[in-house]
């Protein structure tokens, strides 16, 4: 079964929003600390945005902060990044991952233990 599973990638126009998604099948998931990670063509593998698994905290990258909001429903075991104020630069294949380390903020993705399978963001006009 996979772990996480992302949903509502698109295309937006520059200055445009857009929600992602993800659900979690991990039974611990009121305890793991989530992120999103964000992989553009030819480019590394980048972190956008965190958020403990305890006191639900989050945290950013530079270029997100301001712009991009993460939350999380434990209840429903899933998670959401609000993206808003997108450039083409923001055009990636977006990652949800997830640590068994509720109280860190990491943002090397080697530190996340699930991994989804991502989903596409296309920001273009």
């Amino acid at each position: 079964q996979v772990p996480l599973t992302e949903s509502g990638g698109g295309l937006v126009q520059p200055g445009g929003s857009l929600r992602v998604s993800c659900a979690a099948s991990i039974r611990t998931w009121n305890f793991q600390g989530a992120a999103w990670f964000r992989q553009a063509p030819g480019k590394e593998r980048e972190f956008v945005a965190g958020i403990t698994g305890s006191s639900g905290t989050p945290y950013y990258a530079d270029f997100a902060e301001g712009r991009f909001t993460i939350s999380r429903d434990n209840a429903e075991n899933t998670g959401d990044l609000q993206m808003d104020s997108l450039t083409p630069d923001d055009t990636a294949v977006y990652f949800c991952a997830a640590t068994n380390h509720p109280y860190a903020m990491f943002r090397r993705h080697d530190d996340y233990d699930y991994w989804g399978q991502g989903t596409q963001v296309t920001v273009s006009s």
